[in-house]
């Protein structure tokens, strides 16, 4: 029997962090589920009903976004958190080593906005490309 060993590229902390913004989606966007990130957004939560019925669900999905996605030297904690409350100056771009379009949001306050919600959608698959750059 193998055992299937994982890394803790997410953090529960976070999750419950960005849940108390979660009515927005922001903690399923984290976690890598923008589709429902994106019916969270548009229905707060659907309607608060799924946003607290998250609060149970954030270990579980910890779980599979550890499971998910490539560790490495750029952390995902530290890029979603830039992302979430600087997104618009695109610190987390620049984080991400991609200085040109980070300048670029910084002017255009996250090409504005449309950038920003790109990388609400993919930015968990640009940290692991990243990651997997070293490899």
């Amino acid at each position: 029997m193998e055992i299937q060993q994982t890394s803790n590229t997410h953090s529960v902390v976070i999750g419950y962090l960005l849940w108390i913004f979660g009515f927005l989606g922001s903690h399923r966007f984290y976690y890598g589920k923008p589709v429902t990130g994106t019916i969270w957004f548009f229905t707060l939560g659907l309607f608060f009903i799924g946003w607290i019925i998250d609060l149970f669900l954030i270990p579980g999905m910890d779980r599979e976004a550890d499971i998910r996605y490539q560790p490495g030297p750029v952390d995902y904690n530290i890029t979603w958190i830039l992302l979430t409350f600087l997104g618009a100056f695109g610190i987390h771009r620049m984080y991400l080593g991609k200085w040109i379009t980070g300048i670029i949001y910084l002017f255009t306050l996250g090409v504005f906005g449309l950038g920003v919600i790109y990388d609400f959608w993919t930015l968990n698959e640009q940290i692991t490309l990243k990651n997997n750059e070293g490899i």
